[in-house]
């Protein structure tokens, strides 16, 4: 069944007749086409006669519209004949996400045809990108079924023409919407500065604000009420509910799980933020944030405190998008004091602790421990502050834009005979507005591997053709390999990729020996447009959350 946020054709057709045929230059085709990813797939997909990018853009709109009808409808019709694999699970729910996002750029497509303001040019490609990693995390999944693969040969014919058809879309909106030059505006605040680490501004109800003071007030020791203590300023994050868990029933619920179900639906951040608050315990429980609860604040008592577990991994199974402990999909989420992990261990490989693919994602003090494939920054727009992640291989991973900032990165001892990387971005599209940024940030190793110097330990390694991923104004220990940066198979996406650094310090940062196919070291305009302000247009949505955070580059 489709989804009722869809636009029907009638609809779309209707909207397309109403509209002035033409809003710039009439060009060939041809002409057009040779700006996009795909030429050839372009020229073979678009009318052959000269039209505007507008008119080819919402043409191929239309096309991506009942594309992705199409293809939840396959998924259903295999998941009826082969309920067993994960992966098609996966691929059902991407499929209804590429859905919603399609029709959230439907009306923003169809409404101008002038470049966009920044935020909202930045919003749409946002979506746009997140189309693509969605299509390739359903073909890696699918891909990994082994003899099984059979089973699926038209989902996967379907998805490699649905990856070049949305890769389209983004390539046309580029071109038609999206100025040249374009920059987050400037603001005469360029630094937005919270209580302290792990605490928060909030305003609340009355209600709200009796219920929270006592949940508060009940913690012992006095450092864990501290911890929690807040302030009531009008310049907080808006509360509007707020419940506990806890697993001896004291409170009004006792997992995770329950609490979040309990959230109100598809609400907005004009409306605030439920409230759920996780006392003191080890949660051993497999977490979703379905993408109808937004704007959930989730608040553990503290690091070490409120710990969630799980154990599920690739080696027993699952899918690396569906091992995380905790995944979420609800925009607005905002996670603080929270300890998550996956306790699987180096021998079961992917093993996610949490996977996020939700928009405007916000982590705040928080702990994130796995081996393998730790923290999956899997879409779309995200923000880590004062967070502490451990792993060894390809441990920060996907293809959000993603900014880490003030964090502490620790890299564990793999299985004998592997190395670390520090990271694994899956960008796949030149166009696609992702990466990693590592800004203010300590990269060091724990005491088990600084204890085994023969390990080998890099920033990063280049998972997709596209893989962006900088490092400016951090703290690198001696433990990284003077080349800084591993391939991936071979030549395989080294001439593509986009590694980068930028005052770092520390023995680490020594960058005259680095692998001669990086980018090498960047200047202090490039850095900037990997910053909070300009790489997440976080100025927009990160005040909000109360959460500190610097705009731009320290200074």
């Amino acid at each position: 069944m489709v989804s009722s946020n869809s636009i029907s054709l009638l609809t779309f057709l209707t909207f397309l007749f109403l509209l002035p045929s033409s809003f710039s230059a009439v060009v060939p085709t041809t002409e057009i086409c040779r700006s996009t990813t795909f030429p050839s797939f372009c020229n073979a997909f678009l009318p052959n006669s000269p039209a505007s990018v507008h008119s080819h853009c919402r043409f191929t709109l239309h096309h991506a519209l009942t594309h992705a009808q199409t293809f939840l409808a396959l998924v259903d019709a295999h998941l009826s004949l082969f309920p067993f694999p994960s992966a098609l699970h996966d691929c059902r729910s991407l499929a209804e996400a590429n859905l919603d996002y399609i029709t959230q750029t439907f009306s923003i497509v169809n409404s101008t045809s002038v470049a966009l303001p920044y935020y909202q040019a930045h919003e749409m490609m946002s979506l746009m990108s997140a189309m693509i990693t969605n299509e390739n995390t359903c073909y890696e999944g699918l891909a990994g079924l082994g003899s099984a693969i059979g089973l699926v040969d038209k989902v996967l014919e379907a998805i490699s023409f649905d990856r070049k058809l949305y890769s389209l879309y983004l390539s046309l909106f580029k071109m038609g919407w999206v100025s040249k030059n374009m920059k987050a505006p400037i603001l005469p605040k360029m630094n937005h500065f919270g209580v302290g680490k792990g605490q928060l501004k909030l305003k609340m109800s009355p209600k709200d604000r009796a219920y929270y003071e006592r949940l508060v007030h009940s913690k012992k020791p006095a450092a864990a009420r501290r911890l929690l203590q807040t302030n009531y300023e009008n310049d907080g994050i808006l509360v509007n509910g707020v419940v506990a868990v806890d697993q001896n029933g004291t409170y009004d619920f006792t997992n995770i799980s329950a609490a979040i179900a309990a959230a109100p639906d598809k609400t907005t951040v004009t409306k605030g933020y439920f409230l759920i608050f996780v006392t003191a315990g080890i949660y051993n429980e497999t977490v979703l944030v379905p993408k109808n609860k937004r704007y959930v604040l989730l608040i553990g008592e503290g690091n070490n405190q409120t710990i969630i577990n799980g154990n599920k991994n690739v080696v027993d199974g699952s899918t690396t998008f569906n091992s995380a402990t905790v995944a979420v999909e609800g925009t607005g989420f905002f996670g603080v004091n929270l300890t998550i992990s996956n306790t699987a261990g180096p021998a079961k490989h992917q093993a996610v602790a949490l996977r996020v693919s939700a928009d405007n994602a916000t982590l705040y003090s928080c702990i994130f421990e796995g081996y393998q494939d730790t923290l999956y920054t899997h879409s779309l727009r995200q923000f880590y502050r004062e967070c502490d992640i451990y792993g060894t291989v390809d441990f920060i991973f996907g293809n959000a834009a993603v900014v880490l900032q003030n964090c502490n990165i620790y890299a564990r001892l793999p299985l004998s005979g592997q190395f670390n990387a520090l990271t694994a971005q899956g960008r796949t599209d030149p166009n696609q507005n992702t990466g990693t940024s590592i800004h203010n940030c300590t990269i060091k190793a724990t005491p088990e591997l600084a204890a085994n110097p023969a390990t080998k330990s890099y920033l990063g390694r280049p998972w997709k053709e596209y893989s962006r991923t900088v490092y400016m104004q951090s703290f690198i220990d001696a433990f990284i390999d003077p080349a800084g940066w591993k391939e991936w198979d071979g030549t395989l996406n080294l001439n593509t990729s986009y590694y980068a650094e930028f005052n770092n310090s520390g023995p680490g940062s020594d960058t005259s020996r680095r692998a001669p196919w990086v980018v090498g070291v960047i200047n202090a305009t490039v850095a900037n447009s990997f910053t909070v302000s300009q790489f997440l247009a976080g100025d927009q949505w990160l005040p909000p959350t109360a959460v500190p955070y610097t705009g731009g580059l320290i200074s």
